[in-house]
């Protein structure tokens, strides 16, 4: 590991003994070795196969601690802005190769640049993601700003705010129709989500609960609610609803469950979740986002066929069309 050398001084030698007997998930999912920094043991942890959501990595690495004593550390060669800022909200130290550090342990965080990330990565707006959402929806088939800001309720300027950090990012093509402007995307509807998902956000900003004879208007279900729905998931004791804004219920609410039977879970979000939606439940793509990084195995799994629903509802659209 000549980059903590490099950049730190830290000496890194690698040890011939094999780390404890791991759990067979672990050793499934991860190359282990133990090596010491500076004298102290530290277990490598290198991936297999693609990173799965930080919550699952969390938990992993929970275990590895527990059974060999001492600090483990992800090694890793690549890692998205979002997949960076995941593991330093869970504190789980990680090394790319020539770009980053974060040993928490150790007290050191040094970043130099995180794959798709420059000064232009950020997340994008809310009026950017629906735009972006819908526009996928729509099989990435050219789309006029005007037109969109009519489907989805928008302001003109605000779609062309939105369509403007689209194309900045890459993820979209504008050009002028006249006095309109229209985005195109070369791209299949998965391979752009894919694309867009280090800018990607969570649409929900937090969740309340709410005592049910204040809810006086319907509510799109969401949360587990939405995907018990959507999949063979069993609905949740709690009903989950999205909203907006919470400010009905603020005098009402409370921040944990007090009560399952009389009380709802609010979940308040970026952006209208009746934009993107045309029926009883939030959108799915919207839907995925707020279920990232829930850490359980079985909604991981509802979601991703939910994903696959999506990309198989849109080319039966446009097969349909043809």
């Amino acid at each position: 590991m000549e980059y903590l050398k490099q950049l730190m001084g830290i000496q890194v030698s690698y040890q011939d003994e094999l780390p404890k007997a791991m759990p067979i998930y672990i050793n499934e999912r991860y190359r282990l070795r133990e090596v010491l920094c500076d004298g102290h043991p530290v277990l490598f942890v290198y991936p297999k196969r693609e990173l799965e959501s930080v919550s699952a990595v969390k938990k992993h690495f929970v275990r590895m601690e527990e059974i060999v004593g001492h600090p483990a550390v992800l090694i890793l060669d690549r890692l998205t802005y979002r997949e960076k800022e995941y593991l330093l909200r869970d504190h789980v130290p990680f090394i790319v190769e020539g770009k980053q550090i974060y040993l928490p342990f150790m007290a050191v965080y040094i970043q130099e640049r995180s794959d798709a990330e420059s000064s232009k990565t950020k997340e994008l707006l809310p009026s950017s993601q629906v735009l972006l959402l819908h526009f996928i929806y729509g099989n990435c088939k050219g789309l006029l700003t005007s037109d969109a800001a009519v489907e989805l309720g928008f302001t003109a300027t605000s779609m062309s705010r939105a369509s403007r950090q689209l194309e900045e990012l890459g993820l979209v093509h504008a050009e002028k129709r006249g006095v309109q402007k229209m985005i195109s995307s070369p791209r299949k509807p998965t391979e752009l989500f894919e694309l867009a998902k280090p800018y990607l956000c969570n649409p929900v900003k937090r969740k309340i609960y709410v005592p049910k004879n204040e809810i006086k208007t319907p509510l799109l279900l969401s949360g587990d609610s939405a995907l018990s729905e959507y999949s063979m998931l069993n609905s949740p004791e709690v009903k989950c609803m999205a909203s907006d804004s919470v400010a009905l219920w603020e005098n009402f609410s409370s921040d944990k469950l007090q009560n399952a039977k009389e009380q709802y879970e609010i979940e308040l979000w970026r952006y209208d979740p009746k934009r993107l939606s045309d029926g009883d439940c939030v959108d799915k793509l919207s839907l995925a986002l707020s279920l990232n990084e829930t850490g359980d195995e079985r909604v991981e799994e509802a979601v991703e066929e939910l994903l696959e629903s999506v990309w198989e509802d849109i080319d039966g659209s446009r097969n349909r069309k043809l």
